[in-house]
């Protein structure tokens, strides 16, 4: 059913969530997948005239390394095909959900499969979605993977009932 799968990672627990998902559907359909890593290096204002971008997105790119070399071990783990993308956002032309959607175009993804924190109203509002504005954009179909936190669980106390 799915041939070329793309998985948005950004180092987040929720992104290993969604990335393992993928796995599975690649593997389960001998799928071909592209993690892919996205460089946002936001605009910043300073008041000196000569402020040097480089090492914020230096930092950036060896965050994106790392995360797709881990990505791409599990690939290899998982026995699924595929290599990792490190994509960057074009300054004043789009943002990252447009970035996954062209990487998503070029790669002629059957698939996206994308983590969500599932954030709701205050939260949501402030901290914006990137996701949420994917979701509205793509042109591709795709499969969220909620982030589940894991259950907190109560103390094992002798002779105490909860």
């Amino acid at each position: 059913m799915y041939k070329r799968i793309i998985a948005p990672v950004d180092g987040s627990e929720t992104s290993r969530h969604a990335l393992d998902a993928a796995l599975e559907l690649a593997r389960d359909h001998d799928a071909e997948l592209n993690p892919v890593y996205v460089v946002d290096v936001p605009p910043l204002s300073y008041s000196g005239a000569a402020f040097d971008p480089t090492p914020v997105r230096d930092a950036f790119v060896a965050e994106g390394e790392h995360v797709l070399a881990d990505a791409a071990a599990k690939m290899k783990r998982y026995g699924v095909r595929g290599t990792t993308s490190l994509v960057e956002v074009e300054p004043l032309a789009d943002d990252i959900a447009q970035r996954i959607e062209h990487t998503a175009q070029a790669f002629d993804a059957d698939l996206v499969v994308m983590g969500t924190h599932g954030r709701r109203g205050w939260r949501r509002l402030l901290l914006g979605s990137v996701t949420e504005h994917f979701l509205r954009i793509s042109t591709r179909p795709v499969l969220l993977v909620p982030h589940h936190p894991p259950p907190q669980t109560e103390p094992d106390v002798p002779g105490v009932l909860v």
